[in-house]
């Protein structure tokens, strides 16, 4: 399923459109509560579990997500992000997933387990200098250098009004979740 670039803040509809596709990449995670934490808060509290995710974190939704709105034409060209941990395998995981090339710069001391998952999920590595060069980031050169699509790390997809907010999607599951807890 291909999304269609969102051009203004998603709406309700935008959402759920955007949850139902992204539902094949993702592991439906639990929310998980706990007495003695609501007791000592004085609240009650929802813990979503993202840890179960693929690739251990939330951050597969955004990459999830920001991957179905590519054109068949940016696929074909691959994408490229910098990052030394959850980003690079969220954005390899769903690029292997969707058969699209991935490229993810890396620092040269990056932990040798986020090395391996992110060339697991099938991404060629590049590594950069710990020192940044001046002017644009890695992944960016490496995006003009190759003709690739730059992914942004998954922070900033969320805050952007063309990329929907995979922390909505987190408030929908827990308000679904909410209203078939027994009472």
């Amino acid at each position: 399923m291909t999304l269609q670039p969102i051009t203004r803040v998603p709406g309700k509809e935008e959402l759920l459109h955007t949850l139902d596709a992204i539902r094949p990449l993702i592991h439906r995670t639990p929310v998980m509560t706990c007495t003695a934490l609501d007791r000592m808060s004085g609240a009650s509290l929802f813990f979503k579990c993202e840890n179960f995710q693929k690739i251990g974190a939330f951050k597969m939704r955004g990459a999830a997500s920001a991957a179905l709105r590519l054109t068949d034409a940016e696929k074909a060209k691959g994408i490229a992000t910098h990052s030394a941990g959850n980003h690079a395998q969220a954005v390899a995981r769903a690029a292997q997933v969707l058969g699209i090339p991935a490229y993810i710069v890396m620092p040269e001391n990056a932990p040798g387990i986020k090395k391996a998952a992110t060339a697991g999920y099938g991404a060629e590595i590049v590594f950069a200098p710990l020192r940044k060069p001046p002017g644009k980031p890695p992944s960016k050169r490496l995006c003009n250098a190759l003709g690739l699509i730059s992914f942004i790390p998954t922070t900033i997809i969320m805050s952007s009004p063309d990329k929907p907010a995979p922390r909505w999607n987190c408030c929908k599951i827990i308000r679904i979740w909410k209203r078939s807890w027994p009472r």
